[in-house]
């Protein structure tokens, strides 16, 4: 379906990409917010996601906090990259998945319920493609809400709010496991244990597991189509003031420290998403200057392609 969106589509999906109203019928709450009625906002929500502008209604789970995930890379020669690709994609805990220009060219990230089964999925992927997959887990988040306004000059992100101690119940998985796929668009979507499901996204939201509970829009198909990984070559001593720095500038959607690998040295990460190639570039120029990355070398690596964006693999499939 062509996306044709009009100022309300903007709204809805600025205003909501987080804070999602922790009542029963929450599109009716959006709608009071927007002047439209419960009806129009799930009609939109719909239009959004069948034309590709809308993954889904749910949340993002921090990394670590509810399973296992990492960020992977290959290498794969041009004549198998559809082969491999499709590999990839195969696999239920790879959840994000793209092609980027740089000789590490295929990037993805696997995620699992624990430990054990993310082990087992990067082996079942070095065997199936007989490729060095590089392994680089996250180590400190800096920024990871990606939540942007698609309007108006870009802000800072907000920073992530601290994770606090809280013993997860099998019940608390199954919510984030369905946050992560998506809530129906239907005007009741906590039922039929409303008030038991909203205390227990209040407490997620609290104990800081979710990074944020709203609109999951898909940035490519809104125009951001110069979108940059950059990697940053930094010593670690000087990690703990570069990253709240370069997570505070306006432009980057997202910044977080990784394991280094012998053959990918680069322990700071941030993300760009720009609409233009020169609009991405000048961020990184005003990102470069920062004080506290001076002496840095970025390599940015820009997305060509998306094979695969769904949400988290946090149960057993």
């Amino acid at each position: 379906m062509p996306l044709v969106m009009d100022a309300l589509d903007l709204d809805l999906l600025d205003g909501f990409q987080r804070d999602l109203p922790l009542v029963p019928r929450p599109f009716a709450a959006i709608g009071g917010a927007l002047g439209l009625t419960e009806a129009e906002v799930l009609t939109r929500l719909t239009r959004l996601q069948a034309a590709g502008a809308l993954a889904r209604v749910g949340a993002t789970v921090r990394p670590q906090s509810a399973g296992a995930s990492t960020l992977c890379a290959m290498a794969v020669p041009e004549d198998r990259l559809e082969a491999v690709a499709s590999v990839v994609s195969g696999e239920p805990g790879v959840n994000h998945s793209y092609l980027r220009e740089d000789l590490w060219n295929l990037w993805f990230v696997t995620t699992a319920p624990d430990p054990g089964a993310l082990t087992a999925t990067l082996t079942r992927l070095r065997e199936a493609t007989g490729l060095t997959l590089l392994d680089l887990p996250i180590l400190r988040a800096f920024n990871i809400d990606l939540g942007f306004r698609l309007q108006g000059p870009r802000a800072p992100m907000p920073a992530p709010r601290a994770r606090e101690p809280h013993s997860l119940t099998p019940e608390d998985r199954s919510l984030l496991q369905t946050l992560s796929q998506g809530l129906p668009l239907i005007p009741r979507p906590f039922a039929p244990n409303e008030a038991e499901t909203l205390a227990r996204l209040q407490t997620l939201l609290d104990k800081g597991f979710l990074t944020r509970l709203g609109l999951i829009v898909r940035h490519r198909a809104l125009g951001y189509t110069a979108n940059a990984m950059v990697v940053w070559d930094l010593p670690p001593d000087a990690i703990p003031t570069a990253g709240p720095a370069l997570a505070a500038l306006p432009g980057i959607s997202l910044c977080y420290q990784r394991r280094t690998d012998p053959l990918w040295p680069y322990p700071l990460y941030s993300m760009i998403h720009a609409r233009t190639r020169p609009e991405a570039l000048a961020t990184l120029a005003r990102a470069a200057a920062l004080p506290d990355l001076k002496g840095a070398t970025p390599r940015p690596l820009f997305s060509t392609r998306c094979f695969k964006q769904t949400g988290a693999l946090l149960e057993a499939a």
